[in-house]
């Protein structure tokens, strides 16, 4: 969860209401403030006025910021957001943006806002490049998809172009340089082109902000140019822009950053980016932008959720006086989320606004109406004892992520297009990593042991818990199943090696089995069974396929079983 840093004395400016004096907030009020932010305290330097502060709630990047957390709290104290007039669609934009062909296959949308009559100051530098920050790399997946930059409104001619040039086409002082570079020399030299170069590693062309001076602005997402990029304190005339593969994500950043900058009192005028080709908004575009719907809730859900009768009156004031726009009908309301916010997904996100609005203390708990007795279910009965089992026999536990990537769970197996290696695979990804579900153990395992080569041998190691395995039968698709995973690797490892640990833990549990021959491609032939209880398979053993351990850099022989103990509850 986000971390930020921000100043006592400043967060109490943005508190204050207009033409009013900041007045100094006690430490226990301002802890009682961050409930409604789901923040926690984490330090308090008396002596700057510095805080930390954790924020618990991964779906409100607006929140990452001073600005964020004074508006919240101010909403609450004043019942209703303060308008914000940038947002109203407007027919036209004194300001113009320029997206060049060519520019869909690389990072194809960007948004932008002027902000004129704030003066930075030290403290506010320090937040807008703290917005920045947490803004490009924990929402924007390290700049993939978002990247934001800042710059002196008074150096830049508009239109302002997007466009697409060769690496030694343009050459510019980036920020932290003091001679001129090539886009080509920024990806080889500059600490920012090394640690985001990889974004572009396969582009021959690369994206480029410049004005109608064709002056260069910035080489997004990488840097900065120094002359017009580099804001100071005394500022008063600046120029945003966020560029990205995913247009709501970058107009959303766009927005909050023109809220927090109307919050410290600039007035923000929009910047209409013109597209060569339409896209869900148009081919002209005003930015900022209030993209959001209002969202029909039913009174219903709220009441049952929250477990008390509120009526649409105070569930109404509850979500204005955390920001919404709502209307109330007779059983439901018409709720609206502010134009910087953009995660409202299911009535319950709706709930826990209402809940936080109000106050956890105002709801009065309920006692259990029934009187159950916990226990463990008979598969984690099962579980537990093969783990127990398996410590006994000298093995280490391990524990895995059920999410892993095809290349780990298919293609490094041996398993492409067969039917071992079909997996239940996430819609709407957001990394390849992680995007598909395991549909056996050894995978996970070696995924260890490939990481384990510095550590003295022999290796033994064990890991129980759940996969999904596809059924087109099953309702969902796909059933989950627990399984029970075990690898032995030293330079003499052999198949009567493991089959003597599949036989001390088959006969504690008490279940008979056989083998019978089995080709499998992760396994080598001749030396690989299937496992059988009562005639019907349950698992696989055998030696490690030279050519797997080679895909996972393993350079010790391998010997593994996987037995599925879901199956083996009813058997034997």
């Amino acid at each position: 969860m986000p971390t930020i840093t921000i100043f006592k004395d400043d967060l109490e400016s943005l508190l204050t209401s207009e033409g009013g004096v900041a007045r100094g907030i006690p430490m226990a009020q301002l802890e009682d403030w961050l409930m409604l932010v789901k923040g926690e305290l984490k330090g308090h330097n008396p002596e700057t006025g510095e805080l930390r502060i954790e924020l618990q709630d991964s779906n409100r990047p607006d929140l990452w910021c001073c600005e964020g957390i004074a508006r919240q709290i101010r909403i609450k104290q004043q019942g209703r957001l303060k308008p914000y007039p940038f947002f109203d669609k407007t027919p036209t934009s004194p300001h113009h943006l320029i997206v060049k062909p060519g520019m869909e296959q690389v990072r194809p949308y960007v948004a932008a806002c002027t902000a004129k009559g704030y003066r930075v100051t030290e403290k506010g530098l320090a937040q807008l490049i703290q917005t920045q920050e947490k803004l490009a790399d924990i929402f924007g997946r390290k700049r993939k998809t978002v990247s934001i930059g800042i710059y002196q409104l008074r150096n830049i001619t508009f239109p302002v172009t997007y466009e697409l040039v060769k690496p030694d086409e343009v050459r510019f002082t980036p920020l932290g340089m003091e001679t001129a570079m090539t886009l080509s020399e920024i990806l080889m030299v500059h600490p920012k082109g090394l640690e985001y170069g990889p974004i572009l590693a396969v582009q021959s062309l690369l994206p480029i902000l410049r004005d109608a001076k064709a002056q260069p602005l910035s080489f997004p997402p990488i840097i900065n140019s120094r002359e017009i990029g580099e804001v100071r304190v005394g500022d008063d005339e600046l120029f945003v822009e966020v560029t990205g593969t995913d247009l709501r994500m970058v107009i959303l950043s766009l927005n909050i950053f023109a809220a927090n900058l109307a919050d410290r009192g600039a007035i923000i005028e929009p910047v209409e980016v013109r597209y060569p080709t339409s896209t869900v908004l148009g081919t002209r575009v005003k930015t900022p932008q209030d993209f959001g719907k209002p969202a029909t809730i039913q009174m219903k859900a709220i009441e049952q959720a929250l477990g008390q009768e509120l009526g649409e009156v105070m569930v109404k004031q509850a979500l204005e006086a955390y920001g919404y726009d709502v209307s109330a009908e007779k059983g439901s309301v018409k709720a609206k989320l502010p134009p910087y916010r953009h995660d409202l997904m299911h009535t319950m996100d709706v709930v826990e606004d209402v809940a936080m609005s109000r106050g956890y203390a105002e709801f009065t708990p309920v006692m259990p109406a029934q009187f159950t007795v916990g226990g463990l279910s008979p598969i984690e009965q099962l579980s537990d004892r093969s783990r127990e089992l398996m410590v006994g026999l000298g093995f280490q536990e391990i524990i895995s992520n059920i999410l892993g990537s095809p290349d780990q769970y298919c293609r490094a197996m041996r398993l492409e297009g067969t039917e071992w290696g079909r997996t239940v695979e996430v819609d709407n990804v957001m990394s390849l990593s992680f995007s598909c579900l395991r549909q056996w153990m050894l995978p996970s395992l070696l995924r260890i042991e490939a990481a384990s080569s510095r550590a003295f041998y022999p290796h033994r190691l064990f890991e129980a818990g759940d996969v999904a395995i596809p059924d087109g039968i099953h309702e969902l698709g796909s059933r989950t199943e627990t399984m029970i995973g075990a690898l032995i690797a030293h330079a003499t490892t052999h198949f009567s090696e493991i089959h003597s640990c599949l036989d001390v833990l088959c006969y504690y549990l008490g279940k008979d089995y056989s083998l019978e021959p089995l080709q499998h491609p992760s396994f080598l032939e001749g030396r690989a069974g299937r496992i059988l209880v009562s005639g019907k398979p349950v698992g696989v053993i055998g030696e490690v396929h030279p050519e797997v351990l080679e895909r996972w850099q393993i350079s010790m022989p391998v010997v593994a079983f996987d037995l599925n103990l879901s199956k083996l509850m009813g058997l034997g």
